[in-house]
Formats: structure tokens, sequence, C-alpha cells
């Protein structure tokens, strides 16, 4: 993993390197700007539903301490859905919120992988410190200070925001247009593939998915887990179990099935 500019570097295990964009302070902030109206309308929102409790149970004018109960909750409510709308969103969305899913950004972690809920839930607390004094000053001083733009939260979770890449599906894999299938081969590991894998039950769709893959691997945002719902697909049709076949090792499997359709004389 290196940083250069304002790239962040991955190298992966199978000695392929790709890279993410580290967003700006521009772009983050636009997010925020969105972010930021969404929470507000929410804080409206619950505001009115409590005024509306409050009318129909009549407890506005009732003692002082249960006034200063219903204030209590107001606040409790109001922190839930500051502090809440960033934790729910980044990790139902994987690392986004409305704002950043609108300006194509992604909260990751520092070495590429996916933000867990634990690192989601720090970053997102420190953001108290980063809005001291007003307006995000703490928060927006350190992202001009640190090389990768990270405010106080990122660099208590070890997270960064980068530019989003784009998903790929099966679907839009095997609709990819036939080419030629040579440059496919030349960015494959020579090594001895699976001589027993029963290449010949898969269709050419099938195989032309396959070489889509790797022509496009490079630049895939969800690579294992498309190359593991890939090699699935291929064992069902091959008439094999898919079970010892690790998440991590999909990949290196994908490129024995494909070196065995092509030493068996396949286009």
């Amino acid at each position: 993993m290196t940083f250069q500019d304002d790239t962040l570097q991955i190298d992966t295990p199978e000695n392929v390197a790709f890279g993410y964009q580290i967003a700006g302070i521009g772009s983050r902030f636009l997010a925020c700007f969105v972010d930021t109206l969404l929470i507000i309308v929410l804080l409206l929102f619950v505001n009115f539903a409590l005024g509306a409790f409050l009318r129909i149970t009549d407890l506005a004018a009732g003692s002082d301490r249960a006034t200063a109960w219903l204030a209590a909750l107001f606040g409790l409510l109001s922190f839930a859905v500051f502090w809440g709308y960033y934790i729910f969103f980044e990790t139902l969305w994987n690392g986004q919120t409305p704002g950043k899913r609108r300006n194509g950004l992604r909260v990751i972690r520092r070495n590429g992988t996916p933000v867990t809920t634990g690192e989601t839930i720090v970053r997102n607390l420190v953001r108290i410190v980063d809005l001291l004094p007003a307006f995000y000053a703490v928060g927006i001083i350190t992202m001009f200070i640190d090389g990768q733009s990270r405010r106080l939260g990122d660099l208590a979770a070890g997270t960064l925001v980068v530019r989003d890449r784009d998903t790929v599906t099966l679907d839009s894999l095997a609709a990819a247009p036939a080419r030629p299938a040579m440059t496919v081969f030349d960015a494959l590991d020579d090594g001895q593939a699976d001589s027993t894998l029963p290449v010949e039950r898969l269709t050419a769709q099938e195989i032309e998915m396959l070489e889509e893959y790797f022509r496009r691997r490079d630049e895939l945002a969800n690579r294992n887990e498309l190359a593991w719902q890939i090699a699935r697909r291929l064992c069902s049709r091959m008439g094999i179990t898919a079970d010892n076949i690790k998440p991590h090792q999909a990949e290196r499997f994908l490129s024995d099935v494909l070196l065995a359709h092509r030493r068996r004389g396949g286009p």
C-alpha cells in the first residue's frame, strides 16, 4: 500500500495493483452539505412529532419536571439523529451516506478494504471534535494539514474518503461484447491448470463472461465478491462443489478454469 499524490495504491496478494483517488475537501464539503440538509429535515420532523405528541397528551402544561424530561428527550433524539444518520447509512451502504453517494464518494479503510461498523462508529463519534468551535473548523484545518485530507475522525478510525469505483454485476459481464481472448491469457499466471476440471460443460457465454472478468478485474471495486459469485456459478455448471474454494481463492480458481479451457483447444 502506497500513497502517490492524491491516489491510494493497493498491491494485492496476486501482485495486481489498483488505486483509489482520494477525495478532496471540495467534494467532501458538497457531500456534507447534502447530508446536513437531510439531517435538518429529519430534526424538523422529530421536532414536529414531539410537538404533536405534547399537544395530544397535554404534557406541555404539566410540571416543570415533566418539561425538563421532555427537553432531555428532544436533546437525546437530536443526538441520535445527527450521529445515528452517519453511522446508519455508512454501515448500511458500505461507507456511503446519501450525500457521499450523490457525489460519488465512499469511506474505506486505509488498506483499501471496506470500512467496518466499529470504524464507522469511531469516525463519527469523533465528529464532535471536528465540528469545534463551529462549522467543522478543526476538521477542515486537519484535512489541510494531512496529506490524505483526513479529519480527526478518519485519523482515529484509520479510514479514508475516496472517489467511488463502479461495481460490476454478473449480468453486465455476461452482456459485454466478445473481444479477442489473447489479451486475457497474456494477463494470467501461466501455471499448471487442473486438467480434471470439466470445462467442456461451460457455455460459450460463460467463457466470454470469464474472459471479460479478467479484462476488467483491475478496475473492479467489487473484484473479490464478483470472482466468488462467478466461481460458484461455474462450479454449479460443471457439477462440482464450491465448498472447498475459499473466497480469496476464487480468482485463482477462475484462472485455472480459463487456462484449462484454453489448453483443451478452446477459443
